[in-house]
């Protein structure tokens, strides 16, 4: 009997220990979550009983170099519906896709589905939004909501790329700088039961964080002078494209990059191509999607070439650095010359230039002069050349998709490959890395980063966020590129690129005509590198015309398209003529006064242009001009275009 109370007594210890352990572990479990867990459990709780309905921020404005906007907002509305309050799904769903002229079928789909809401339709109209508040329908929510527009419409388009319906930057500097330009959403919370459904009607209101402004180095007036210039000889040697940078080689800032055929930014996904438009409904997503992709596509960096006798500056610029010529350093030019038992003819074969110096040879961009110049150098230094000019890396751009170029390795390099290499072919670089190449050959040597960000800023100005760039490397000496600028001249002066001779001003440059690939298929890229003032460059470009027909030759085709370009933006940048008493006779020198446009008709101000002797460029489709550039009473040459907007 003794054993049998012992036993139930140890039974009844174990039962109250375990009960004291549960009990003080439910304790300490309510200890925990009160004083660790309280807020994470009632903002669950909270978010729970409430329903958010987004606020859009105001998306960054991208600004030029003036503060002039690119990029901007409108108000706007999006459509909703909270699943849990449509009384009918179908007349619900009818009513949104006749309103909002969307398929009734995908609306249908949306308006079922069982989730606490579903945006039905962004960047709505005022009007139409009024109508749907109105008409009150169960279930249906109007909120605010922010349209981007681009109040230049194509202008920049591949640079300045575009923003999704969900906010975010989708291409170009909306996709690089998004997380600047985003902001944060806010919310608007309302009350519910379990079920969804709206308690009562009062509001909690978040606001959203806006996103900081973007200003960029790009100027609107020298962009638009750079769009008209290419799209008229794009259009006028009925080419493939065309491509113009403008930039500062003194820092690196980009003033224009246009690629044309271009796009307007506010209706991106309609495609440019007529031919392609008639038949896009034949085509597969995928096939219209690579198509959009194509037509996004900014040529400039995403895109490499053989730059051909534009990269004679980076052979001539070697040669003068390592001493294997000099300006006076004697040729001859019989027409070609036989490299590893391969002749390599010069462009002006069976033609010949003869005897000449070293500076009459890139006077007259001419190919054996080059081809000595590379095999003095030999394959390990012209190689190294190549590397110091970091043709075998990006430029670092500020914008996606940047392509490197295309080189040789050094031990595939032999003596026809430097020979075909030293006047710019065997080889594939984009534009912008031969521009930056450029540049260091005429600002004392040093390899700068080209950019396009300067800073973001709040909407009274402020700088928020800076954005630097090195000065990057001295890769040739100051000697050198004195040298060079000097050389380059000449060109304009007195050899291939007298096209871009414009009286007044100390221009130089230098053309090419690169045969496309695969060679002898007749197609050609004709460009035109060009800077001023020579003494003291402060704005250098390049032009690249794609396919031109009929007559391909650089300095034919692109010469005349960079004079007009350099006339148009050299006054505009404050770069005073300097004449000599031989031009101020010529007819170029003559010196307009520009009258008042602005209030006049369109038509009216072109007449007005023509008999002034100025030319124009018409900025929008107003029946009036309500605003130009340069202003009225401003001195200008003849031929010189005043922006109608």
């Amino acid at each position: 009997m003794d054993k049998v109370r012992v036993y139930i007594k140890k039974r009844l210890s174990l039962f109250l220990l375990f009960t004291l352990l549960f009990c003080g572990v439910i304790i300490f479990r309510l200890a925990y979550i009160e004083l660790f867990k309280s807020d994470f459990l009632q903002s669950l709780a909270y978010e729970q009983q409430t329903r958010d309905r987004l606020i859009s921020p105001h998306r960054g404005q991208i600004l030029d170099r003036n503060f002039v906007g690119i990029a901007e907002n409108e108000s706007a509305n999006a459509v909703s519906v909270i699943h849990a309050q449509v009384k009918d799904e179908e007349k619900t769903a009818r009513y949104l896709s006749d309103t909002l002229g969307l398929d009734y079928a995908q609306t249908l789909e949306k308006v079922q589905k069982r989730v606490a809401l579903v945006r039905i339709k962004n960047k709505v109209d005022s009007d139409t939004a009024a109508k749907i508040r109105n008409d009150n329908i169960p279930g249906v929510e109007v909120d605010e909501d922010i349209k981007r527009v681009y109040p230049f419409g194509s202008l920049a388009a591949q640079v300045i790329g575009f923003s999704g319906k969900d906010n975010q930057g989708v291409t170009g500097l909306e996709a690089k700088y998004d997380k600047y330009l985003a902001g944060t959403p806010g919310k608007i919370l309302t009350l519910t039961d379990s079920a969804g459904v709206l308690l009562n009607d009062e509001q909690v209101r978040q606001e959203p964080t806006n996103g900081e402004n973007l200003v960029t180095t790009l100027d609107v007036t020298i962009e638009q002078y750079a769009r008209q210039t290419i799209k008229k000889a794009v259009e006028a040697k009925q080419a493939k494209r065309g491509v113009i940078i403008v930039l500062n080689p003194q820092n690196g800032e980009i003033y224009a990059m246009v690629n044309y055929p271009d796009f307007d930014l506010n209706t991106p996904f309609e495609i440019n191509d007529e031919s392609l438009k008639a038949l896009w409904d034949t085509f597969s997503e995928k096939e219209k999607n690579d198509k959009l992709n194509q037509m996004w596509r900014n040529t400039a960096i995403n895109d490499t070439y053989e730059p051909g006798s534009t990269f004679k500056i980076v052979t001539s610029a070697a040669g003068l650095e390592e001493g294997v010529v000099n300006l006076d350093s004697p040729f001859v030019c019989t027409g070609s010359l036989t490299v590893g038992g391969r002749m390599i003819k010069c462009w002006r074969y069976p033609r010949t230039h003869g005897a000449e110096t070293f500076l009459q040879g890139v006077q007259n961009s001419c190919n054996p002069v080059f081809m000595a110049v590379g095999l003095r150098l030999g394959a390990e230094k012209f190689y190294n050349y190549m590397l110091k000019f970091a043709f075998d890396k990006k430029t670092g751009i500020d914008l996606p998709g940047e392509a490197v170029g295309i080189m040789h390795s050094l031990k595939d390099t032999g003596p026809v490959e430097v020979a075909t290499m030293s006047f710019g072919q065997g080889f594939q670089i984009t534009p912008l890395q031969l521009l930056r190449a450029a540049s260091a050959i005429v600002n004392g040597g040093y390899l700068l980063t080209s950019h396009i960000g300067k800073y973001t800023c709040d909407n009274d100005k402020n700088i928020l966020h800076t954005f630097d760039y090195e000065k990057g490397e001295q890769i040739i000496s100051k000697e050198t590129s004195d040298k060079m600028r000097f050389v380059l001249e000449s060109v304009v002066a007195v050899g291939t690129g007298k096209k871009a001779y414009i009286p007044g001003y100390r221009i130089g440059g230098k053309t090419a005509t690169s045969q496309k690939l695969p060679r002898g298929n007749g197609k050609y890229i004709a460009s035109f590198m060009s800077f001023a003032p020579a003494d003291n460059p402060q704005v250098m470009a390049i032009v690249i015309i794609d396919e031109p027909q009929g007559v391909y030759y650089g300095g034919t085709v692109a010469g005349p398209v960079m004079k007009e370009l350099l006339e148009n933006i050299l006054p505009y940048l404050g770069i005073e003529p300097k004449y000599s008493e031989e031009e101020l006779k010529k007819d170029e020198t003559v010196k307009i006064t520009v009258p008042a446009f602005e209030g006049l008709k369109v038509d009216e101000a072109k007449k007005l242009a023509a008999k002034c002797g100025l030319t124009y460029v018409l900025n929008g489709g107003e029946e009036y001009v309500s605003k130009q550039f340069p202003p009225a009473g401003t001195e200008v040459n003849k031929g010189t275009a005043v922006i109608f907007y």
